[in-house]
C-alpha cells in the first residue's frame, strides 16, 4: 500500500479530478466511432480503412494498459496520474494534426497507450480515500466521467465534426487532457510509492486465476454492449428510418443510461459485489435480446439503448472485484480491466459484423450481443465455482 501524506483536499474534489481525466477519455473514445465519416473524408480514404484508427486506439489500450502499470510501479500514482494524462493529451492533440491516415493510425495507437494505465490508477486512489464498504462507489465516480461523456462529450464532437471539422473534436480532447492535469495537480493527494513496489511484484497479478475470471467476464460480457453500440446509428438509420440529426440524441439517451448505472449499481455492488455482476449481465443479456424487437420505433430503440447504457456499470463493480482478488498486486490489476474492456470492445463489433456480413439484419447485433452477455454471465459461474470450492480454474470449467 502507498502512505499518503496529510490532507485537506475533500474527497469529492479529488473524485472530480480523476473523473475530469475519465471524462476525456470517453469523449476521444466514444467520439471517434461517430466521427469516422467526417475523417474518412478528410485524409482521402473510405470509412471501412478509416475503421482501422478505432482499432487501432484499442490495440493501444490492451497494449498501454499492463505495459504502462508495471512500469510505473515505483512511480507516485499523483506523479503517474499527471505524467499519462499529459501523453493522452499529446497525442490526441497530434490526431487533430495527423496529414495523413498512416500518421492518423500511429497517433491513435499512441493515444490509447496511457487509457487503461489511467484509469487503473485513478480507481486505486478514489478507492483508498474512502471506507472499504464504499469501493464500488467511488469508483462508480471515476467511471462517472466516461459515461457523462457519452451524454456530453460525444454528442458534442460529434456536432463540432459536422459544423466546423473533425480535427476540433480531437483538438478539444487535448485541451480536457490539459485541465486534467491541473486538477490532478491541485487536488490529488501526495503519496510515495510502497517501498517493496516492482514491476516483478506487479506481474504476481497474472498468476492468479480469479485475476483472469475476472478479466474474462469483462472481456465477453461487455462484448454485446459495444456490439449494438457500433452500428446503433446504421440501424437508426436503416432500420427505425430517423434523420441523422436524431443520432445525437440517440447517443446521449445510451450515454444517460451509463450515467444512471453508475450512479446506482454500485450502492448495491458494496454490499454484495458479484451477485450484483450477475444481475447485471442477465440484465445486459435481456436488454440486448430486446433490442431487435424495439428497433422498428425511435422511442422503443432509445429505452432499450438505455437499458443497454446501464448495463455499463459493470465495469466498476469487476473494477472492484479485482482490487480483491489481486493481492500486492492492485495497479495491474486494475489497469488490465480496461485491457479487457478493450478486448471487448474489438470482439462484440467483429462478431456483430460477421452477423450483418451474413445477411442477418442490422438489428441482429442485438441477438449476438445477447450471447456475448450470457458468455460473461457463463466465467462469472465459473469464478464463483473457482472461489466456493478451491478448484483450479481449469478443474472449475469441467464441473461448469
Amino acid at each position: 500500500m502507498q502512505a499518503a501524506a496529510p490532507r485537506t483536499t475533500p474527497v469529492a474534489l479529488v473524485h472530480f479530478a480523476l473523473a475530469m481525466g475519465g471524462f476525456a477519455i470517453g469523449t476521444t473514445e466514444f467520439a471517434t466511432m461517430s466521427l469516422v465519416p467526417y475523417f474518412a473524408k478528410g485524409l482521402g480514404i473510405d470509412e471501412p480503412t478509416a475503421g482501422h484508427v478505432i482499432s487501432a486506439y484499442a490495440l493501444g489500450v490492451v497494449v498501454g494498459a499492463p505495459l504502462l502499470a508495471v512500469l510505473g510501479a515505483k512511480i507516485a500514482r499523483r506523479t503517474l496520474l499527471i505524467v499519462l494524462m499529459a501523453a493522452f493529451g499529446l497525442f490526441n492533440g497530434l490526431s487533430a494534426l495527423a496529414p495523413t491516415y498512416e500518421w492518423m493510425l500511429a497517433f491513435r495507437f499512441l493515444s490509447g497507450l496511457p487509457h487503461g494505465a489511467y484509469f487503473g490508477v485513478a480507481a486505486l486512489v478514489a478507492a483508498s480515500l474512502v471506507p472499504d464498504n464504499k469501493r464500488s462507489q467511488a469508483v462508480g465516480r471515476v467511471l462517472l466521467g466516461l459515461t457523462i461523456a457519452t451524454v456530453i462529450g460525444v454528442p458534442l464532437a460529434n456536432w463540432m465534426g459536422q459544423a466546423i471539422g473533425w480535427r476540433w473534436g480531437f483538438g478539444v480532447v487535448a485541451a480536457l487532457a490539459a485541465l486534467t492535469m491541473a486538477l490532478v495537480w491541485w487536488f490529488a493527494p501526495r503519496d510515495r510509492p510502497a517501498h517493496d513496489a516492482s514491476p516483478l511484484r506487479e506481474l504476481g497479478a497474472l498468476a492468479n486465476g480469479q485475476v483472469w475470471l475476472t478479466l474474462g467476464i469483462s472481456a465477453i460480457g461487455f462484448g454485446g454492449l459495444f456490439c449494438v453500440y457500433t452500428y446503433v446509428a446504421s440501424t437508426l438509420l436503416e432500420v427505425t428510418r430517423v434523420p441523422d440529426t436524431m443520432i445525437p440524441v440517440a447517443l446521449a439517451i445510451f450515454g444517460a443510461g451509463m450515467t444512471a448505472g453508475n450512479l446506482i449499481v454500485p450502492k448495491f455492488a458494496d454490499r454484495a459485489l458479484m451477485p450484483s455482476a450477475a444481475v447485471l449481465l442477465l440484465f445486459s443479456a435481456a436488454s440486448l435480446a430486446i433490442y431487435p424487437f424495439a428497433a422498428g420505433q425511435f422511442w422503443s430503440i432509445c429505452l432499450a439503448i438505455f437499458a443497454i447504457g446501464f448495463s455499463g456499470a459493470l465495469g466498476a463493480i469487476l473494477q472492484t472485484r479485482l482490487m480483491d482478488v489481486a493481492g500486492d498486486a492492485q495497479m495491474l490489476a486494475a489497469a488490465l480491466n480496461h485491457s479487457a474492456f478493450n478486448t471487448a470492445n474489438a470482439l462484440g463489433p467483429w462478431l456483430g459484423g460477421m452477423a450483418i456480413a451474413a445477411g442477418w439484419g442490422w438489428t441482429s447485433t442485438g441477438t449476438v450481443g445477447a450471447g456475448l452477455a450470457l458468455g460473461g454471465f457463463l466465467v462469472w459461474c465459473v469464478a464463483m465455482l473457482v472461489e466456493r470450492r478451491g478448484l483450479s480454474a481449469p478443474a472449475a470449467l469441467r464441473s461448469a
